[in-house]
């Protein structure tokens, strides 16, 4: 079973209430019609109450089992630009811009997932991702015992031997552009768990870097390899080596004779790049290039599930995540 039905399995094991903040766009209604047909979440959306019911009866979506939450007019509002107020009045904001933001439907959904009226939100398909993690981190806040917020891609490549039959997770491919050594070390972790969390199975995870083992030598390399020495301090527990070249990292063979001894060479599952620009192109790659299924930008890190989309993303995107979130949400 492929992994985005393996998701939808779980989430029907323990059904999850998912906010959708852009219900203006047909594709975020129209995948709040599969999750509510196909079963594996509860739904929220988030806008005009006519304008909702019109598009979604226009494109000939059922979203009738959806609550559907007009901000603008909700009697929670007063309720929440109060909490609001609360949690934000020590960073200077008033009472008065608390007001107006929780008639912003990203800040209302959060506010929501605060509250716990909902347990984790999907937003991003014409939101950037600062629009969508600003709100998250001044709310929600960082998870306990996590230092860094970042985001992951599970990327699902087909008729492909390496990873885990082809399942593989990207960290960090959406957020952080040029994290130092140690913030490396904390993505390899967050996105380790977010493996073991998503697809069930042990995760082992590669340093990238155009190096294998010491065969260059500079500034870029120096980082990865001190990434690796601190996520092993760190986490002994973790599967991690480093610094390892892309076919090093998933290639038997080549794992073995470029690696010798390492514990993970040639089998790594988990991928974490040394920054954005190598994050970015290689997820995108894969995408089109392998034909795989990206699902993400995906968070790690936030105290409750926020995932933000790509703009380019379809209605069938948004409805895995909503069950990735889902499942976060367990």
């Amino acid at each position: 079973m492929e992994f985005i039905e393996q998701i939808k399995q779980r989430a029907k094991k323990d059904i999850k209430t998912i906010c959708l903040p852009e219900a203006s766009d047909a594709r975020t209604i129209e995948a709040a019609h599969i999750a509510l047909k196909e079963g594996y979440a509860n739904v929220i959306l988030l806008g005009d109450e006519e304008g909702i019911k019109r598009m979604a009866e226009e494109n000939g979506f059922d979203v009738s089992k959806a609550t559907i939450i007009n901000p603008k007019t909700s009697s929670k509002k007063e309720e929440y630009a109060q909490k609001l107020f609360e949690l934000r009045q020590a960073k200077g904001m008033t009472k008065e811009q608390a007001d107006q933001l929780v008639e912003d439907e990203v800040y209302f959904g959060m506010m929501m997932v605060k509250m716990e009226e909902a347990d984790g939100l999907v937003s991003g398909a014409i939101h950037s991702t600062s629009d969508t993690l600003r709100p998250a981190l001044q709310i929600l806040k960082t998870a306990p015992g996590t230092k860094l917020v970042s985001a992951f891609f599970v990327m699902c490549v087909p008729d492909c031997e390496y990873g885990e039959e082809g399942v593989f997770v990207f960290g960090d491919s959406g957020l952080n552009q040029n994290p130092t050594a140690d913030e490396l070390s904390e993505i390899a972790k967050s996105s380790h768990d977010s493996f073991e969390k998503l697809v069930g199975k042990e995760s082992r995870v590669a340093m990238l870097s155009y190096s294998t083992y010491g065969s260059a030598k500079s500034e870029l390399t120096e980082k990865v390899i001190e990434a690796t020495k601190l996520a092993k301090e760190k986490y002994p527990e973790m599967k991690v080596d480093g610094e390892l070249q892309l076919d090093a990292a998933i290639v038997p063979e080549i794992g073995k004779s470029k690696a010798p001894g390492s514990s993970v060479a040639g089998s790594c599952n988990t991928l974490i790049f040394p920054d954005l620009n190598a994050g970015n192109i290689g997820y995108k790659l894969t995408q089109r290039l392998g034909k795989a299924e990206a699902y993400g930008p995906l968070c790690q890190g936030i105290a409750k599930p926020v995932n933000d989309l790509s703009r380019g993303c379809s209605a069938e995107d948004i409805a895995g995540v909503i069950a990735i979130t889902a499942v976060q949400a367990q």
